[in-house]
C-alpha cells in the first residue's frame, strides 16, 4: 500500500522568531532531545509507514540539513531508485529570492513533482516533531475518498498569529478554515500536514504558478471548501512546534515528561537519526545528574538538573547547570552556573561565568560563542 504514496517535506522554512537558533540552519535543522534534529521525526514518520521516495525541498542555508541528513542511509533512504532526494530550487534561480509559499516551493521543483512515481503524495512541514502513523492516515484518506486529507490536532499548540485552524461539520467535512486569526476559537489546529493524489497536486501546482498564488491554505484550499472534500485525521498525540525561542525551550523541558516521551519515542515507531557511534557519557564521582536526559560522549563532572544535555557536552568540576538545554560540543567550564539557558553547538562558557534567563524568557546563546 506505501508504495503508493511519495513524501515531500518543505525543508527550506526558517523562522527569524528563533533568532539564535536559525543563524547557521534552517527550522527543521535545529537540534532537539539530545541526539535528535527536528527533520527526523518528518522522516521517521513517512519511513515508519513504509514510504521509500521523500523529496526535502530547500532553498537556502541547507548545509546543517544536508551534513545531517547525508544520502539517507540512516533512515534507509539510500537507494539506487527513489529514496532520498535533496531539491533545491532548479526552476526558481533564475527569480531570485525567498519562497514565498508553500506553492512557490513547489512549482520550484515541478519537474520533479511530474516524475514522482507513485499515485500518491504527502506533504508535510519538516518543523513539527510527533510521531505520526502516516499509514493510518493513508489508509483513512482512501477509505473516506476524500480528496485532500489534513492532519489536525485537538491539542492547541501555535500561536495563533502563525496557525490554522479547521472547522469540521457533523458530516466530518472541513468546512472553515482560519488562517492565523488573532485568537483561537474551539477549532482543531492543522498541523500542514496534507495528503493528496499526484493529479489533483499537479493541478494546483500548475493553477497557482498561472495566477501567482503562493499560500496553499490560503490560494487553494479555503476558496475550494465547497468544490473539494476536505477531510480531517485528529492526531491525539504530542506536537512539537517551534515558533519561537520560547516555544523552543519549552518543547525542549516537555521531553523530561516520562508521558511524552513515550508518545514521542513509540518503539513501535522508532524516530530514527544520525549516527555517530559516541562512546558512553562519564560521570565523575562528585557528579550529580537529576530529572534530566544526557546523551552519550559527555563527560559530567558538575551537577545538571532538570535539563537536556547534548553529545559530546563537558561539564566541568563545580559547574552547575539547571533548567537548560545544552546543545553538541557545549564545554561549560568549572564554577560556571546555568539556569534558563539555551547553549547552541560548541559555545564555551568560561570559567566562574553566571548565566541566568527566565522559564518566560530563556537566554539563548548562538552557535561557536565563547562567553
Amino acid at each position: 500500500m506505501m508504495n503508493k504514496l511519495h513524501g515531500i517535506i518543505f525543508a527550506y522554512l526558517s523562522n527569524p522568531d528563533l533568532r539564535e537558533l536559525t543563524q547557521h540552519r534552517n527550522t527543521c535543522s535545529i537540534p532537539y532531545g539530545g541526539r535528535y534534529r527536528v527533520i527526523d521525526f518528518m522522516l521517521s514518520n513517512m519511513v515508519n509507514a513504509g514510504v521509500s521516495d521523500v523529496g526535502l525541498i530547500v532553498h537556502a542555508n541547507y548545509q546543517s540539513l544536508l551534513d545531517h541528513v547525508g544520502s539517507g542511509k540512516d533512515w534507509d533512504l539510500s537507494r539506487k531508485h527513489g529514496g532520498l532526494r535533496i531539491l533545491p530550487p532548479f526552476s526558481y534561480a533564475r527569480r531570485g529570492g525567498d519562497y514565498r509559499g508553500p506553492m512557490d516551493a513547489l512549482a520550484g521543483v515541478s519537474d520533479y513533482l511530474n516524475n514522482i512515481r507513485q499515485d500518491y503524495v504527502i506533504l508535510g512541514r519538516g518543523d513539527v516533531a510527533l510521531n505520526l502513523p502516516v499509514a493510518d492516515v493513508f489508509q483513512q484518506h482512501l477509505d473516506s475518498g476524500a480528496d485532500v486529507t489534513v492532519v489536525c490536532t485537538p491539542t492547541l499548540r501555535g500561536a495563533p498569529r502563525s496557525s490554522e485552524y479547521v472547522e469540521v461539520s457533523e458530516s466530518g467535512r472541513i468546512t472553515a478554515l482560519s488562517i492565523h486569526p488573532i485568537a483561537a476559537g474551539d477549532q482543531l489546529e492543522s498541523l500542514e500536514l496534507y495528503v493528496l493524489s499526484k493529479q489533483l497536486l499537479l493541478s494546483m501546482v500548475d493553477y497557482c504558478a498561472a495566477h501567482d498564488v503562493t499560500d496553499f491554505s490560503r490560494g487553494v484550499l479555503q476558496p475550494r471548501l465547497d468544490s473539494l472534500k476536505l477531510i480531517p485525521y485528529v492526531h491525539k498525540g504530542y506536537v512539537g512546534r517551534f515558533q519561537s525561542v520560547d516555544d523552543y525551550y519549552h518543547r525542549s523541558m516537555d521531553l523530561l515528561d516520562p508521558a511524552v516521551r513515550a508518545d514521542l519515542f513509540n518503539p513501535q515507531r522508532p524516530i530514527r537519526t544520525k549516527d555517530q557511534s559516541n562512546p558512553s557519557t562519564y560521570y565523575g564521582p562528585s557528579s550529580t545528574c537529576t530529572c534530566s536526559l544526557v546523551s552519550d560522549g559527555c563527560h559530567i563532572e558538575g551537577d545538571v538538573e532538570n535539563s537536556i544535555i547534548s553529545r559530546g557536552v563537558i561539564i566541568e568540576p563545580g559547574a552547575k547547570v539547571v533548567n537548560s538545554v545544552l546543545m553538541q560540543g557545549t564545554v561549560v567550564k568549572a564554577g560556571a552556573s546555568l539556569a534558563y539557558v539555551i547553549a547552541d553547538k560548541s559555545v564555551t562558557v568560561n570559567q566562574g561565568r553566571m548565566l541566568m534567563g527566565h522559564s518566560t524568557y530563556p537566554l539563548a546563546i548562538a552557535k561557536g560563542s565563547v562567553v
